[in-house]
């Protein structure tokens, strides 16, 4: 296995890493009903607010406890 292909499946496993601890959380909180579901947003606003929640989700998913 060559140095890139070492580098691509790692950055493959990061995403994959990624992906899952964000799903959890949202999973998590609108188990609670602390978050909205997600809907096609239909205007800026709401495409701003999903942004955002998710930039959220995904920061408080790597904080370490």
């Amino acid at each position: 296995m060559d140095l890139r292909s070492a580098q691509t499946t790692n950055d493959f496993h990061e995403d994959i890493s990624e992906y899952v601890a964000q799903l959890q959380l949202h999973m998590a909180l609108q188990a609670r009903n602390l978050v909205p579901t997600l809907t096609k947003a239909v205007d800026s606003r709401e495409q701003l607010l999903q942004q955002t929640q998710a930039t959220l989700e995904k920061l408080a998913s790597r904080q370490a406890v």
